[in-house]
């Protein structure tokens, strides 16, 4: 399987993520179920299934996050040269039927924010642009038809992330 990049950034993130489920949440949780299991009848012990199931929910991040981390690799974007649109480039496009512009930032899976403008590479937008450059044009076809875009910039913008 190949690994997917993934900024500095967002690897660090994913990383202290797990880190504090396993270190911190997890053993947390263990403790309220004993304690919650030492009050007695657990058919009727509201503490206790609450805490299953927050272990339950635990448990599923952790593996989740782990096949993230476990697949992905590190990539800094910075030193890429962005004359063409590859991971981490920034990039604006003009729809040609409307003259509206929109500004996406290609990033891994994992720190996809479409809200933000950042879309994984793995989205049908981002696998259209890579390779692209400043001028070329980009047909993407969308549920209301096929539309027709024009890049208009291709450039690295470091990408702040709000957490």
């Amino acid at each position: 399987m190949q690994l997917q990049p993934i900024t500095i950034y967002g690897r660090s993130k994913l990383s202290n993520e797990l880190h504090q489920l396993k270190t911190k949440e997890r053993p947390a949780t263990i403790e309220e179920i004993d304690i919650a299991r030492s009050h007695g009848d657990l058919k009727e012990n509201a503490e206790y299934h609450a805490a299953r199931e927050r272990l339950r929910f635990i448990e599923a991040r952790i593996a989740e996050l782990g096949v993230l981390y476990d697949n992905s690799q590190a990539v800094d974007p910075s030193l890429f040269s962005h004359e063409r649109v590859r991971f981490g480039s920034t990039v604006t496009l003009n729809n040609v039927n409307t003259d509206q512009k929109s500004i996406y930032t290609i990033v891994g899976t994992y720190e996809s924010n479409p809200e933000k403008g950042l879309i994984s590479m793995l989205t049908p937008l981002a696998q259209a642009l890579i390779g692209k450059e400043e001028g070329d044009d980009v047909s993407l076809r969308l549920p209301s038809g096929v539309t027709e875009y024009e890049v208009e910039n291709v450039c690295y913008k470091e990408i702040i992330f709000d957490d």
